[in-house]
């Protein structure tokens, strides 16, 4: 009798399936997302942009090269007095001019605001990047929970499958008995209640998975009638230490780094906005052609070409008081920078503590529901050799049975909320590895 209790123990629940299902893998759900899922997707492509603003020409580093070609024509009737009292008129006098160019303009100083710049187009790539891993580690995270949750429903579905395979056991025992006039009519309908009443929970179940397995489909982005199965959850680390896990956040947690990002962009708007203090000085060259034409008057054609340069600078003398405020006001930003740094920290810092907390409980309690797992696996084991040969009523032997089922079900759930606990361990701390 131990032996079939081992073996019913063991036994994997067969689905009902018209066609083969997939065997998904976390590392390979998690590929999935990586390459299907809408907000890491646009999260990419924000990055993309980013990483396409930075550069010396965006950052005002660069000359300027103009090409220009003008050509105007009209036609007038003119009349011309000169100075000597001579009168010249001429009806539809025609007049062109035309004239094309090369021009350069270069801004070769501007109070080193191009270089503050350039510094804060770095660190909005740096931002995109920090925000595109946030990103990433969410939906991962997200991924790694729902799978475990996965697992969760789909070993109580075998814990269930065991059950029935029990109360048959049960059933056919009682029927035997009955025939041969050792038990009553009622002991036999008992037992054919509580069998119902297992495969009644275990459709109840079956409909929490099935759900469970669209609305991981839908966080994979795929169709929501992909069928699957998934595989036991990975051994669980119980060896994380919470001063370990404080040096790790301070490196690796996205939004900490956000923050400090964020600090650096504000920072170079202060230099720029300084900058406007300073003078501007531009540098200008170019190559031009000029030719008119006129029917009337002392010149019927000249033309011109040419190299021009020159210099210019121009700074501000006053503003209204304008440069003062927005230095006033890139000031309080990067003051705010600095305070949301540190509201940063000590937010994560508690969440971390609460976490790893809740780690540790729930390390304890896993460790507990599973020798209730095994003392309610004896307990079965042996109340089901009494009732076998009758010695023990049938509302024992079934609290014997739902007692082992419930042990399997708080003891899954343990190992899950476990898991889960290391999972979120690991958002924190920035160290998903996906």
């Amino acid at each position: 009798m131990k032996k079939i209790l081992f073996q019913i123990a063991f036994l994997f629940f067969v689905f009902q399936s018209t066609k083969a299902q997939e065997v998904l893998r976390l590392e390979d759900a998690v590929q999935i997302a990586l390459k299907n899922n809408y907000d890491i997707r646009l999260a990419s492509t924000d990055l993309k942009i980013d990483e396409a603003n930075v550069g010396v020409a965006n950052a005002g580093m660069l000359p300027k090269v103009d090409a220009t070609f003008t050509k105007n024509n009209s036609i007038q009737n003119s009349k011309q007095t000169q100075s000597n009292g001579v009168e010249r008129e001429l009806d539809n006098a025609k007049n062109n001019t035309t004239s094309y160019g090369v021009n350069l303009g270069w801004t070769v100083f501007d109070g080193l605001k191009m270089f503050a710049r350039y510094d804060q187009l770095r660190s909005l790539q740096k931002q995109g990047e920090t925000e595109l891993k946030l990103t990433v580690m969410t939906k991962v995270s997200s991924v790694m929970s729902s799978y475990y949750d996965l697992v969760q429903q789909q070993h109580l579905l075998k814990a269930l499958d065991t059950t029935i395979v029990i109360s048959k056991q049960r059933l056919k025992t009682a029927d035997n008995r009955f025939i041969i006039g050792k038990a009553s009519k009622l002991e036999v309908l008992n037992a054919q209640v509580d069998l119902n009443a297992d495969i009644s929970n275990l459709l109840k179940q079956k409909e929490v998975f099935q759900n469970a397995k669209i609305s991981f489909n839908e966080l994979l982005a795929r169709e929501t009638d992909t069928d699957f199965t998934v595989v036991e959850m990975g051994k669980i680390d119980e060896n994380l230490q919470l001063t370990e896990l404080r040096e790790l956040v301070k490196s690796q947690n996205p939004e900490l780094q956000l923050a400090l990002i964020n600090k650096k962009v504000a920072e170079s708007n202060l230099k720029q906005v300084k900058a406007n203090r300073y003078p501007v000085v531009r540098l200008n060259a170019g190559y031009n052609f000029n030719e008119s034409q006129s029917s009337l008057g002392f010149t019927s054609q000249s033309t011109a070409r040419g190299l021009n340069y020159g210099v210019s600078a121009s700074i501000n003398v006053f503003n209204g008081f304008l440069q003062h405020r927005n230095e006033k006001i890139a000031k309080l930003q990067v003051e705010n920078s600095t305070t949301l740094i540190e509201q940063q920290t000590k937010t994560i810092d508690t969440q971390l503590a609460m976490a790893y907390q809740t780690y540790k409980t729930n390390l304890e309690l896993m460790k507990l529901e599973k020798e209730n797992e095994a003392i309610a696996k004896r307990n079965l084991e042996i109340t089901l050799d009494k009732f076998k040969i009758g010695t023990i009523p049938t509302i024992e032997f079934r609290n014997a049975q739902e007692n082992y089922i419930t042990a399997i079900a708080r003891h899954t759930t343990a190992k899950f909320q476990a898991k889960i606990s290391e999972v979120v361990l690991q958002e924190i701390t920035g160290s998903i590895k996906f």
